[in-house]
């Protein structure tokens, strides 16, 4: 450490941001992606700015997950493809508006940031960070999850590749150890 910070004049260099973000929107971008919908979320903080800035994407901050089940289905029918950020406590929001996927065989592509998970300090989001998996499954989406970063890209090119093949709901759960747990203590303090 000390040798970094003599080398960048007394201050040692920030670590390096991971790449998963970039390359999932560039993925989703090779998978024609037009349209997102998303509830802000930290986890997916750089995901969004990439849509953002990207002038052939239109994305959509929702007032509740569910809005997003509904947008895609409007999108899909549109002849564009999207995909939903979204938290794993938004998951339960959405339970009732996956029937339109399942029912109406459209793609459903979504991403979501797991709470609940490991390293998690909020209690009041373990239940819904437990039961994600299960309540999607249930519901007729197949559900794909990544722990790792460098398997996040990977990842989401095969959930929107069966999503959009298939006409299926698909989603993503990318774990707390990709995305890094909070610490109760240091946001205390902020």
């Amino acid at each position: 450490m000390a040798d970094m910070a003599a080398k960048s004049g007394g201050q040692a260099s920030p670590p390096a941001q991971p790449t998963w973000p970039y390359d999932v929107y560039r993925t989703l971008k090779d998978a024609g992606v037009r349209q997102v919908g998303m509830v802000p979320d930290a986890g997916h903080s750089r995901l969004i700015r990439s849509f953002e800035a990207d002038p052939e994407t239109r994305v959509v901050t929702l007032t509740t997950e569910e809005e997003g089940v509904a947008m895609l289905a409007g999108a899909w029918l549109g002849g564009e493809r999207g995909v939903l950020l979204l938290q794993s406590s938004g998951v339960g929001n959405c339970i009732n508006m996956l029937s339109l996927p399942a029912i109406c065989h459209m793609p459903l592509l979504m991403i979501v940031t797991m709470r609940g998970d490991w390293g998690e300090f909020n209690p009041w989001q373990i239940p819904m960070g437990q039961g994600t998996r299960a309540v999607l499954e249930a519901m007729g989406v197949i559900v794909m999850r990544a722990d790792e970063p460098h398997l996040v890209a990977s990842t989401v090119q095969g959930a929107a590749n069966l999503a959009f093949n298939t006409w299926r709901p698909a989603a993503v759960l990318i774990g707390q150890r990709v995305l890094g747990a909070k610490n109760f203590k240091e946001l205390a303090r902020k």
